[in-house]
């Protein structure tokens, strides 16, 4: 492959970017003493701090190669998963379901679980999250690779075990605290570093207009600019799926099961200093979520643009005669950046990839310590042989990291593999939060079972569908076949088998006392939040703000 040469400049601001993150893993150490500092970061956080970090967690490879490339792949549909399939899920964590969470001092989701039912739930999930999030640990790691083999024509295994090694050091010595740190770093080299391949990408190519224009010829009976207005019949969108699909599926319930229960972003808001703080992470957060699209989704229609422009020299890598749609982002920042911003754009990148893959590190080893670890194995653990758990639960999950790493690249884009992974473990967990935080009959043996056949029910349908046991079109409800159609949808249908089992095994067996729920579900705690606040000076009111924004630019792209 060919490679670009970097100048000194280049190479500088690389090496001066992975010695500064590792000299905060360094730094940092000393100053965490106890579990609270190395697995909650002290609980010591601005709302704004958390926030940044919350958001970053979230902006790694799957934001920004996976969302990119699929734009390529989709065309606008893309912008989805950014709007409907974010906003309304993050406000909602924080107006309804942060105060459970942060008010019961639990250090994980799967803590909450053992509050409302039981051990054995608790168990379930914390497995289930710990091994979700190796593999979506993995992606990371693929990621990082290849934009080291892209760049630098770097071995890719080679490029791998740096990346790795990097992250496992700092997280290892620090834990969340400093994790959260360079969470908030990286989120500003991710804006300032590639915000401006989607303004080179305007300049050469016209403006937004021209962008859209030449994109709508390329694809005239199929729309690739647009949001709602194709979604009635799936063959005139690039996704290849219907308004209800996206709402139900995405919208509902693979957004609201990952922006509310999935552990990598939620441990964010609980290292904030107050419950106020914590509510107003994820709010503040979906600010800047809303602007990530103008990134990616527009990176992409210029990638389209050019692929398809037989004067342009641009062409996306093949792996044998299968596109690498995750490889446009890179290669764009291979074609418009000069030598000097080129490491800039690449310590960018890598910067997503390593809070994203510290994210779920720093994720993983409290889920095991405490769930699993302390849980069933060890109940009498002492804080410091908690903290030195953690440790070696870090260094072994970045070793496990590598091996789904290899798994992830042979898929032909990362964002098919991550929306199967949330479809069998987030979308069946969010119908037993849900369920647990608003109605108090639901019962531990309901939960444990619902939470069963909804991933194990979602698990099948993927492995029909990919081994042909039966056709698509019995989940999708369609005969036209799409990935990310069959995924959303799979997401439904394994949070409502969950739903109606926990329900119908919640009606036979015994419930817990109400006395014992109460802080746990609404309408048994009361409510104190923001008494005597005005009301512009509430979260409610910065996240009506959000609603409104997220209205406008839905119809806007309509």
């Amino acid at each position: 492959m060919d490679t670009i040469g970097l100048s000194i400049i280049d190479w500088t601001i690389i090496i001066i970017y992975f010695g500064f993150v590792l000299g905060i893993g360094v730094y940092l150490r000393k100053f965490t003493l106890n579990q609270e500092d190395f697995f909650l970061a002290g609980r010591k956080n601005s709302s704004w701090v958390a926030g940044l970090a919350f958001l970053s967690a979230n902006l790694g490879a799957l934001e920004l190669l996976g969302m990119t490339g699929n734009t390529f792949k989709y065309g606008m549909y893309v912008a989805h998963f950014y709007w409907i399939g974010a906003i309304p899920a993050m406000l909602f964590l924080g107006i309804y379901m942060m105060p459970f969470y942060y008010s019961s001092k639990i250090k994980s989701v799967p803590g909450y679980l053992k509050l409302r039912f039981d051990e054995k739930t608790r168990v379930l999930n914390g497995i289930a999250f710990a091994i979700m999030t190796l593999l979506v640990s993995g992606i990371n790691l693929y990621a990082m690779a290849l934009v080291l083999h892209t760049f630098l024509g770097w071995n890719w295994d080679v490029s791998m075990w740096i990346s790795a090694a990097t992250v496992g050091i700092y997280v290892t010595l620090s834990g969340l605290m400093s994790a959260i740190f360079t969470e908030i770093m990286q989120f500003f080299l991710i804006w300032f570093g590639l915000f401006l391949v989607s303004i080179l990408g305007i300049v050469e190519i016209g403006s937004i207009a021209d962008i859209f224009q030449r994109v709508d010829e390329l694809y005239q009976s199929v729309s690739y600019t647009t949001l709602w207005s194709s979604g009635g019949d799936p063959t005139h969108n690039g996704m290849m799926i219907t308004w209800a699909g996206i709402v139900l599926g995405l919208g509902f319930v693979l957004s609201f099961g990952y922006w509310t229960t999935d552990f990598l972003v939620v441990q964010r808001a609980f290292s904030a200093k107050d419950l106020r703080s914590a509510r107003m992470t994820p709010i503040l957060a979906s600010f800047f979520k809303m602007a990530v699209p103008f990134i990616v989704i527009l990176t992409g229609l210029i990638a389209i643009v050019l692929a398809n422009d037989a004067n342009s020299g641009f062409a996306l890598l093949k792996d044998g005669e299968q596109l690498n749609y995750d490889s446009a982002l890179p290669l764009l920042i291979k074609r418009y950046y000069p030598a000097g911003l080129v490491g800039l754009g690449i310590t960018a990148l890598l910067a997503g990839f390593m809070a994203g893959q510290a994210g779920n590190i720093s994720a993983f080893n409290t889920v095991w310590t405490y769930d699993i670890y302390q849980s069933v194995l060890n109940k009498n653990a002492s804080e410091s042989h908690l903290v030195w758990m953690g440790r070696v639960a870090t260094i072994a999950g970045i070793l496990m990291s590598i091996v789904t790493a290899y798994w992830a690249k042979s898929f032909p884009s990362i964002m098919d593999y991550m929306q199967a992974i949330f479809s069998w473990v987030n979308a069946p967990l969010f119908a037993t939060m849900l369920l647990g935080m608003f109605l108090w009959w639901i019962t531990p043996n309901g939960a444990f079972w619902g939470l069963v056949a909804g991933m194990v029910s979602s698990f099948y349908m993927w492995m029909g569908v990919k081994f042909q046991w039966f056709d698509e079109s019995i989940i999708t409800m369609s005969a036209v076949q799409s990935d990310m159609a069959a995924n959303f949808w799979r997401a439904w249908w394994a949070w409502l088998i969950c739903a109606v089992v926990t329900v119908a095994v919640s009606l036979f067996t015994a419930q817990r006392p109400k006395e014992e729920l109460v802080g746990l579900v609404k309408g048994l705690t009361q409510e104190t939040i923001d008494h005597g606040v005005p009301f512009v000076k509430r979260p409610e009111f910065y996240a009506l703000l959000s609603l409104v924004m997220l209205v406008v630019l839905n119809i806007w792209f309509w």
